[in-house]
């Protein structure tokens, strides 16, 4: 006999509504009736939060947003040529590198410049280079030289006080004369680090101090020191230096551009190095170092004896 015939049959259950589920149907259809409500409520708010934004209430709102963050980009630019223009500006080092291009943007900006430096004819070079330029949108003015060395202390009184009575005042000085050195501590001898002391430190020192109270009398003066970021963040073999790094650092033109704007602005620190260079030097002088250093202090726990 076939198994499948000794199972009896069942008939089919039939559901039907009893008097308890008559509550839940209609819990049910509330639920999907303030569903249904919140759907609804939630498509026309977002209608008409679109409707606002693109109604003539706004629009002229959000424009007027714009052109005001543009006229204040507008008159902090034109603040600060207004901070430049007609300023008696005194550039140490103006002969080369980044002291010739600030010469360049602060006499393309309209201020009086006292150019100094050694090289008496190099200055008057540069002059001649400012006069044959193309006049900008701003007055310009001939430049004064002065020429000493930042390294000879009697000489430094002499210069400040021919820097005055070129016209009568000085608003900005920018101490950017500098030398560099590249070398290790031991094999660098001691004169090169005095001759890199007077010149990046004493020098400026003893300039900005012969004409602060020229500035102090006038209640005004801005005083730019410009330096390498090496002043913050020590990097091996610099101690006292030039090298394909520092070769390859920023451009003088942009750089002089910065110096420009944060004298309009008068801020007092800025840093215009760039991260990768410096993380490039490390890179190349601290990991081989390190490695070998790591191997030799593994290398002496290897032969130091162990006791039982």
């Amino acid at each position: 006999m076939d198994p499948l015939n000794l199972v009896p049959y069942l008939p089919r259950a039939e559901w039907s509504l009893g008097p308890g589920d008559q509550g839940w149907l209609a819990m049910l259809g509330q639920v999907l009736k303030e569903y249904q409500t919140c759907t609804r409520r939630r498509s026309l708010l977002r209608a008409r939060v679109m409707d606002c934004i693109t109604s003539t209430a706004i629009l002229p709102l959000l424009l007027g947003c714009v052109g005001v963050f543009g006229l204040c980009k507008l008159l902090r630019w034109l603040r600060t040529g207004a901070c430049v223009q007609n300023a008696v500006v005194v550039i140490t080092g103006a002969t080369s590198g980044l002291g010739r291009e600030c010469v360049r943007v602060f006499h393309a900006a309209g201020a009086k410049l006292v150019l100094c430096g050694r090289n008496a004819e190099a200055l008057e070079e540069l002059t001649r280079e400012l006069a044959a330029s193309r006049a900008t949108e701003v007055q310009t003015h001939k430049p004064c030289t002065v020429t000493f060395d930042l390294t000879d202390p009697g000489a430094i009184v002499g210069a400040a006080a021919e820097i005055l009575q070129c016209f009568g005042y000085v608003d900005v000085l920018i101490n950017n004369a500098g030398v560099s050195y590249r070398g290790t501590i031991m094999d660098t001898s001691l004169d090169v680090d005095k001759r890199v002391m007077e010149t990046n430190y004493f020098g400026p020192v003893a300039l900005t101090k012969a004409l602060l109270p020229s500035m102090i009398r006038r209640r005004k003066g801005h005083i730019v020191a410009i330096s390498s970021i090496q002043g913050k963040i020590s990097v091996p073999f610099r101690s006292a230096l030039m090298d394909e790094t520092t070769a390859q650092g920023r451009n003088p033109s942009q750089v002089a551009q910065d110096v420009l704007a944060a004298v309009g602005k008068k801020k007092k620190d800025v840093v215009l190095a760039d991260v990768a260079p410096s993380l490039a030097v490390y890179l190349r002088t601290l990991a081989p170092r390190l490695f070998f250093s790591l191997m030799a202090s593994r290398a002496r726990k290897e032969r130091k004896p162990k006791h039982c």
